[in-house]
């Protein structure tokens, strides 16, 4: 089986190819388990060395449009390719601060990945990583609480409305036969490990990672702003099962919301405090930022996720387990002395 990721040296694309690489196959929409034999990942840089290290890999580097408008462009999507995870994307404050850079980096080269899937032929599996921004609200028409899978997209910026444009494009594409349609809205993703992105969202993974590493940390908004988070473990599984579901099991072509774990600012905050302590809170500075506020604040924060539910897929039960295992997987970013875990909820 031959699999693309795009966007496949970010921090979900690294994740999602170690993991395939680790189980060695996939049961693909419905069908028998088969072998990857080839992971394609291409993205901006290259992957990490332990990705390049195995031989089932193939790193191709470059912008996605350049890539696939010139003769690199049938090396990513060929006949035998069976599995498109399109992650690769301009995020939330990039895409406000230039709409042109949203829109080539998240409708152009969707688009020009779905056509290059269709030139080949072969109808993948093609899941589309979309996001909790598509849904906002506005006078007259307030964003419903709790969202659920039938609520109406109202993408209150830039970025949700070029993520919901893409998954316009996939569900028709996937309408004509000529991919398998997959789209998935993921929530915001916790703890991210490394530097901060330029997403409006960065901070929530930033005010837990910093403090942790015994660095400073800004939060933006105020301590009651309501948030969805979900673990990178999570959305993997999310991610994987979107690939694995058959067409019947998947259901309608429209995206599907993975679980959210519903909370506050200041409940993340508190969990910290109580995984590490007040030296760690007290490296929190709480520096109001209108701009992200408006952001962040016009995303929902309480889904009734029943699609996802009936998949399998189940939202993490606390922030403080978020942090657990962010603790677990990253243990050389941690300098705080922390609590005993097991004491922690």
């Amino acid at each position: 089986m031959h699999v693309l990721i795009t966007g496949g040296a970010g921090f979900l694309g690294v994740r999602l190819a170690r993991t395939l690489l680790a189980q060695g196959g996939l049961a693909l929409a419905g069908a028998a388990p088969q072998p990857i034999t080839q992971l394609v990942l291409t993205d901006l840089a290259a992957p990490p060395a332990d990705l390049l290290a195995d031989a089932r890999v193939r790193a191709v580097t470059g912008e996605l449009n350049a890539l696939l408008a010139d003769a690199s462009g049938p090396a990513l999507v060929g006949l035998d390719t069976a599995l498109i995870v399109h992650l690769a994307a301009a995020v939330s404050g990039e895409c406000e601060a230039d709409l042109d850079l949203g829109l080539r980096s998240n409708l152009d080269a969707t688009r020009a990945l779905l056509q290059a899937a269709r030139q080949a032929g072969a109808a993948p599996v093609f899941v589309y990583a979309s996001s909790v921004a598509v849904f906002g609200g506005a006078p007259g028409l307030p964003l419903p609480v709790p969202v659920r899978d039938d609520s109406l997209p109202f993408p209150q910026g830039s970025y949700g409305t070029q993520k919901f444009m893409g998954e316009q494009l996939v569900a028709d594409f996937g309408r004509r036969g000529l991919v398998r349609a997959r789209n998935v809205r993921l929530m915001t993703v916790a703890v991210r490990p490394g530097r901060p992105n330029g997403a409006a969202s960065s901070f929530l993974s930033g005010m837990l990672r910093e403090p942790l590493a015994g660095q400073r940390a800004s939060v933006p908004v105020p301590a009651e702003t309501a948030v969805a988070l979900s673990s990178p473990g999570r959305t993997i599984a999310g991610l994987l099962r979107a690939a694995t579901a058959g067409d019947t099991e998947w259901g309608p072509r429209a995206a599907v919301n993975l679980p959210a774990l519903a909370t506050t600012v200041g409940e993340i905050a508190a969990a910290l405090g109580r995984l590490a302590g007040p030296a760690a809170t007290a490296l929190l500075d709480w520096t109001p930022d209108a701009r992200i506020a408006a952001i962040v604040g016009a995303w929902p924060s309480r889904f009734e996720s029943h699609r996802a539910a009936a998949l399998g897929l189940q939202a993490d039960e606390s922030v403080d387990a978020l942090l657990r295992a962010y603790v677990h997987d990253h243990p050389e970013a941690v300098r705080l002395p922390l609590a005993d875990l097991k004491d922690t909820p």
